[in-house]
């Protein structure tokens, strides 16, 4: 709920605390934010553009994906490593999409509160709803996060955008950041089949590289198992992804028309864990 993480947000135009006056937040210059009917607050600054932000399409298809269990071992690991963490205060998910990894992380940390950080208002939608303690904030995560100073013990970052100086500035002294990325053999199968986006084999390299000036990598560990999926989870699995862009719809149909029923496919990731210095 919104009322649980706002002692952590803060304005997005002059990054004072916000409060809450009826149906909106405001701040002591004056900026309100009014509470979306939905669950959710934007935070967005007037100029923000949220055209990369998922579609409602996109949405359903990752809410119907991730229900039907394909990424359970990907929470769960993301669940065991943060309770190997034990985060006290502010659990922050950038990047959260519908909150299904926030949430769960959630459940294995009773007593803590999270806040699921998206553009994309169809996302936090279901964000909102996806946890009792969860609060959804749509933000862009390419400009300063509507979060205060060492807010948070715990960031959360699963396949998603990840602005390293911000992390760090959110993050406490001694705060952890988890993240989940793609490795190149992630859903192979039908990258090549499909002639889907690919992910560079040198990609948690230079994720490293570029969250180094700002956080310190403790440990990394590969999580990867198969999928049985039906056609229509390949339809879903690709609709829920980056490659939704860059995908035509009738070939699409006619490459599913020559895979095998179910398709063996091979889920790939690195959870890394890093922290504030």
């Amino acid at each position: 709920m919104l009322q649980d993480i706002e002692p952590y947000l803060a304005c997005p135009h002059c990054a004072q605390a916000l409060t809450r006056h009826d149906r909106s937040l405001r701040c002591p210059a004056g900026h309100s934010f009014d509470l979306a009917k939905q669950g959710y607050v934007s935070l967005l600054a007037g100029d923000a553009h949220t055209g990369t932000g998922d579609t409602a399409e996109m949405v359903a298809a990752r809410a119907d994906f991730l229900a039907a269990g394909h990424y359970r071992p990907i929470a769960d690991a993301l669940a065991e490593a943060a309770t190997a963490v034990a985060p006290e205060g502010l659990v922050a998910d950038l990047g959260a999409g519908t909150g299904h990894y926030l949430a769960h992380v959630l459940d294995a940390l009773p007593g803590r509160v999270g806040a699921a950080l998206d553009i994309s208002k169809f996302a936090l939608r279901r964000a909102a709803k996806a946890h009792p303690r969860i609060g959804a904030v749509v933000c862009d995560a390419w400009r300063p996060l509507p979060l205060r100073d060492a807010s948070a013990d715990l960031m959360l970052n699963v396949f998603a955008p990840r602005n390293g100086p911000e992390i760090r500035r959110v993050l406490r002294p001694g705060g952890t950041l988890l993240l989940v990325s793609p490795t190149a053999r992630h859903l192979r199968e039908l990258v090549a089949a499909l002639g889907l986006l690919s992910v560079d084999e040198e990609k948690q390299r230079r994720i490293d590289e570029k969250l180094g000036p700002y956080l310190t990598p403790v440990e990394q560990r590969e999580v990867e198992f198969t999928l049985r999926l039906a056609p229509q989870d390949v339809r879903t699995v690709v609709g829920m992804g980056p490659s939704a862009w860059h995908t035509d719809r009738e070939r699409l149909d006619a490459a599913l028309a020559g895979l095998p029923d179910p398709v063996g496919v091979t889920a790939s990731v690195t959870v890394a864990s890093y922290r504030r210095p």
